[in-house]
């Protein structure tokens, strides 16, 4: 008997042709199947700086986030990271991982099927994401390498600030929760198809 192997399907597969769609000055797009791994050491211990060594970048601190050589890093709690990275498999972003904080020293979780990632650019990003999420996203509060565990839209997702003018942001969404993610903010995105290529608001609002 000849046993089929099943495709790999993204969480956002059937909603990503829409992205084609939105407005001026809004840009989505998913990058799917990155190799993700919950990370918990000590700060400032060897095992952190074995992973540091490891990654090219040291662990970042509070609502903070830093790329290494491949890797991107992220706060999360005062012991606890999430290391992304799209250049390798997870199973060898957590062997490496492993490797680094040694035995008994941390741990190490492969999370990759946890979470899909959405970009989002464009002139009225910081707009949209501003119509479902409580915090203050003026870079001069939410600059680039800022990272917040925050709720967009009513769900849950980690944000990450990737320039210094609010017009690109990174989005972690879990994946059962990324479907209704991406059809929210399509919908919100139709709040700026009236005014096609408009400068954004006044940002001392």
């Amino acid at each position: 008997m000849t046993v089929e192997q099943l495709a790999r399907t993204s969480p956002l597969a059937r909603v990503s042709s829409r992205f084609a769609g939105l407005p001026d000055g809004v840009e989505l797009a998913e990058e799917a199947f990155v190799a993700q791994a919950g990370l918990r050491v000590a700060p400032g211990g060897p095992a952190a700086a074995h992973v540091a060594e490891r990654l090219g970048v040291a662990l970042p601190g509070p609502a903070r986030w830093v790329r290494g050589t491949t890797a991107t890093v992220v706060w999360l709690g005062p012991d606890e990271w999430l290391v992304t990275d799209p250049a390798v498999a997870p199973a060898d972003l957590e062997a490496l991982l492993r490797a680094a904080v040694g035995p008994g020293a941390g741990a190490v979780v492969d999370v990759s099927a946890q979470r899909t990632t959405l970009r989002l650019r464009g002139a009225h990003a910081r707009d949209l994401l501003a119509t479902g999420c409580a915090i203050d996203l003026h870079p001069r509060v939410f600059a680039a390498g800022s990272a917040a565990q925050t709720v967009l839209g009513q769900a849950g997702v980690i944000l990450l600030a990737l320039d210094e003018h609010g017009t690109d942001y990174r989005i972690l969404i879990r994946a059962s929760f990324a479907g209704y993610l991406a059809a929210w903010l399509l919908d919100a995105a139709t709040e700026f198809s009236t005014d096609p290529g408009a400068a954004r608001a006044d940002d001392s609002r």
